[in-house]
């Protein structure tokens, strides 16, 4: 299959169960921000994020050993899968030694302690899940991850509605709705994927696939560590400094730049598949930089779309205790942007197996977020937050796209990318100064986008061809 169409495909088909995962989050997120007060969707958010960062840490990120190890064709599926499995549950053991400290965590007015089981069931629905997912993925059911994505959504956001909605369950109701969420899930993929065959443990473990995998996936924690530090510090720091209802606030304007996480999810999980297919093959410069031009296209004009909307955005999606997030979500969407493209340069590293360049890139922009969070949250709060996540976003790009160089030179299309992220910075400045008034400013903020979206015409012309392409093909089929 030509490379082109296969990125097509797999894009296609992972959009059908990330879309739906992406969806139910914006879904959720109108209905947590009208049955839940502040300081609990803050307090719940908390929690989550402890969670996403407690996983790499408790299952030693073997989830992502599973996925690249999974797409070797010549590697011992049992032994991938069963090294997960043991790796994860072990883990769990171990942290489940630490609860007597758990319980004792305390942030402002936050008492994180009190909520000490749900993170324990949190933990190991996700880390399984995780786990699950990842394997499937990496061994070629692309269609039963996609199909475990719309399954997942649905029985989510049905526990979600009876959990709050009905039981009015608070905090507990949005942990637990996730945690059985996860574990339906993995009921799933086990009993479609026959997963049970790949667990064995004389015959599962072989040390030549076990000490290779955690070489690959222990240099991975500090990586992810890092980028849970830049992506997700600010709200535990913005709940420090000013409480756990700003910090509700601040991540309810978080979730508006989720609309360009949708489109860069659902193509990252395809891109990875055919970087490391494609990685040996002649030509991979060309095929990267052609990407790179449509993919970082086709985000800047979404993100524009969403800087120019974020008044009007926020005004209908969230709650009405909810609205002054607005403020936070021009710069959070070019931060969002930016972390997409990141992202996109990870690919390279996943490829090469160059997991400790990954872990020294986040590194610069974890230190670069630290201090500016430390500096800028005292004296603006949650701008200072939202402010000091795109400065480090932006700081990991320039020192990717350069360190990259020595594998894949990925020519940036500097008449397009440079002039439409400079529109785009004045767009995030206009909007939040709003020196026009309301409309006065949404109209120059709206002509700033049109503008934005003639510029990178061509690619997102390219990525809607490719995908409706390779779809009415399939329609015909």
């Amino acid at each position: 299959m030509d490379k082109y169409k296969k990125l097509a495909s797999n894009t296609i088909v992972f959009a059908i169960g990330t879309f739906s995962s992406k969806l139910l989050t914006l879904i959720l997120t109108f209905f947590y921000t009208r049955v839940m007060a502040t300081g609990d969707f803050g307090g719940a958010t908390l929690i989550q994020n402890a969670v996403n960062i407690l996983v790499p840490i408790v299952t030693l990120a073997v989830n992502s050993a599973a996925l690249r190890f999974a797409l070797d064709k010549q590697s011992d599926k049992k032994c991938v899968f069963s090294t997960g499995i043991a790796t994860t549950l072990i883990g769990f053991a171990i942290f489940c030694l630490f609860s007597p400290f758990v319980v004792k965590i305390t942030i402002n007015d936050f008492n994180f302690g009190q909520y000490t089981i749900l993170l324990y069931l949190m933990l190991l629905g996700s880390s399984l899940r995780q786990l699950c997912q990842q394997f499937v993925r990496g061994s070629g059911h692309v269609k039963l991850y996609a199909v475990d994505g719309v399954i997942a959504t649905a029985t989510s956001a049905g526990f979600t509605f009876l959990y709050l909605g009905a039981f009015n369950w608070g905090i507990y109701g949005y942990i637990l709705a996730i945690f059985t969420s996860d574990m339906l899930s993995v009921l799933f993929m086990f009993v479609c994927a026959k997963l049970w065959r790949f667990v064995g443990i004389r015959q599962g473990l072989k040390k030549d696939t076990v000490v290779p995998m955690l070489k690959y996936c222990i240099p991975l924690i500090p990586t992810i560590i890092l980028w849970w530090i830049i992506n997700v510090s600010d709200q535990y720091m913005v709940t420090y400094f000013n409480g756990v209802s700003q910090s509700g606030i601040y991540t309810a304007a978080y979730k508006i730049p989720n609309f360009v996480v949708i489109f860069a999810s659902i193509f990252i999980d395809a891109w990875q598949l055919s970087a490391v297919d494609e990685y040996d093959n002649d030509g991979k410069s060309r095929f990267f930089s052609q990407v790179f031009r449509v993919y970082s296209g086709a985000l800047i004009a979404v993100g524009a779309v969403l800087i120019a909307g974020a008044r009007i955005i926020t005004r209908l999606y969230l709650g009405r205790d909810y609205y002054d997030s607005w403020h936070y979500v021009p710069i959070l969407v070019i931060a969002t942007t930016f972390s997409c493209l990141v992202n996109f340069y990870a690919s390279i590293y996943m490829a090469e197996k160059k997991s400790t360049l990954s872990m020294l890139t986040a590194g610069a922009g974890a230190v670069v977020n630290i201090v500016l969070n430390l500096i800028l949250i005292p004296v603006l709060g949650p701008y200072g937050a939202a402010i000091a996540t795109a400065i480090s976003f932006v700081c990991v790009f320039i020192i990717r796209v350069f360190n990259t160089k020595q594998f894949v030179n990925i020519k940036i299309n500097s008449a397009s990318f440079f002039p439409s992220v400079a529109l785009m910075l004045a767009e995030c400045v206009i909007m939040i100064a709003s020196p026009f008034g309301e409309w006065g400013t949404f109209g120059v903020c709206a002509a700033i986008m049109l503008v934005i979206v003639l510029v990178n015409y061509k690619a997102v012309k390219d990525i809607i061809v490719l995908l409706l392409g390779k779809f009415l093909k399939k329609k015909k089929r």
